[in-house]
């Protein structure tokens, strides 16, 4: 069975269709190691590039239940990458500042510049995730979200930024063994928290409004990327793969340098 990382918008997503342990191709653990290695280090080169040409921005969104890996993808899909050109934001519970503007704000100031790279660590997307199942802002509030944020994608692209929206698709069987992993180990238990077993009761109301912000904002410009994360290998092949893609379609170009340079001889 074949599975899609994109799906065309306007299709109605269900979680339930997607399975989080498919592989695209032939790919496995031990020579995912190659093909990760490979897309990194062209990546690495094309990031630089961006960076010199300072033209354009590349803001790469990761979003996913507890434990889907934004962090592990995070690490293994930006090695090498200068950190001078790319800046990763986590999203938390807002500020008391934040709360007092729109909920765009701080997204919207905290996007990459020209010529870097900007990793999202949960995004935007919150707004429409948290706040719905918990009900922190009125229904009336949050269903003019999707809207909002796709204006404000849109807004984005027009100014020169690739957006990369990435969904870490993990199961609920797999997540269960994810947080006794972090129990079992002494050196990630600081990673858990009491209320995340308080999260996972809520996990089919999470999957309703991923499921609902997956296709609402599912759009030509900044389309949503399916990402199967049972197997952190296989997650963090096809997110690599997928910026290393991207990068290549942007072509960034070194700019032209200064005229009368090739006869100077520095001594």
């Amino acid at each position: 069975m074949t599975q899609s990382i994109t799906v065309p918008p306007g299709t109605k997503i269900e979680l339930a269709h997607f399975d989080p342990r498919y592989i695209e191709g032939d790919s496995t653990k031990k020579s995912s190691k190659h093909e990760i290695a490979k897309h990194t280090a062209a990546s690495r080169d094309l990031a630089y590039r961006l960076y010199a040409e300072n033209r354009r921005a590349v803001l790469l969104v990761l979003q996913g239940m507890d434990t889907a890996g934004k962090d592990g993808t995070i690490r293994t899909v930006m090695t090498g990458i200068n950190p001078q050109s790319c800046q990763i934001v986590p999203f938390k519970q807002p500020s008391s500042v934040e709360l007092d503007h729109n909920f765009l704000w701080r997204i919207h100031k905290s996007v990459p510049r020209r010529g870097n790279i900007g990793i999202f660590n949960r995004s935007h997307y919150e707004d429409v995730l948290v706040v719905r199942v918990h009900n922190i802002v009125p229904k009336a509030e949050w269903e003019t979200r999707y809207d909002r944020i796709n204006e404000f994608e849109q807004l984005l692209v027009d100014g020169g930024v690739t957006i990369i929206k990435c969904f870490l698709h993990v199961s609920y069987d797999e997540q269960r063994e994810r947080l006794q992993a972090r129990l079992d180990n002494p050196h990630k238990r600081w990673k858990f928290s009491k209320g995340d077993l308080a999260e996972r009761k809520l996990w089919d109301d999470y999957q309703q409004a991923y499921e609902a912000a997956l296709t609402r904002c599912n759009t030509e410009h900044a389309p949503w990327h399916m990402i199967p994360s049972d197997r952190k290998w296989n997650r963090n092949l096809t997110v690599s793969r997928i910026l290393h893609n991207h990068l290549l379609k942007l072509d960034p170009q070194f700019p032209a340098c200064e005229a009368g340079l090739e006869d100077i001889v520095v001594e």
